[in-house]
């Protein structure tokens, strides 16, 4: 088992508590991240077709997620495809990150920040 992984309570009632790993929370938010038009890929260049083959933790790449006073901060990094309007493509990113994790988990999303690492000109 991993040291650095995290845990996050999402709820606790007498059937018992529930908690994900934050690399969890990572996950969801790359999923959601690379779902938006534009972004090419995460930061490492992990792509959702070699996602299959090398495994779900690697979608975790580019994504760091913090729990600050019951809420959660997620941290992007992506790779944006050429011809793509940064500002649009961050702000759809920030959107979709932060209601696909809010829905899957129930935890309330304080902040999406997003960067982008690089610019994806291959398919231009």
């Amino acid at each position: 088992m991993a040291e650095n992984r995290k845990t996050i309570q999402i709820k606790s009632d007498a059937l018992g508590d529930v908690q994900v790993s934050d690399d969890v929370v990572a996950i969801i938010a790359g999923l959601a991240a690379t779902e938006v038009e534009g972004v090419s890929s995460m930061a490492g260049n992990i792509t959702n077709e070699i996602v299959s083959k090398l495994g779900m933790k690697n979608l975790s790449k580019g994504i760091q997620v913090e729990l600050i006073e019951g809420e959660v901060k997620v941290d992007v990094a992506i790779n944006i495809a050429f011809g793509y309007s940064i500002p649009e493509v961050s702000e759809k990113v920030q959107e979709k990150v932060s209601t696909t994790v809010e829905n899957m988990t129930g935890l309330k999303v304080a902040v999406v920040n997003v960067k982008i690492a690089s610019v994806d000109t291959q398919n231009q």
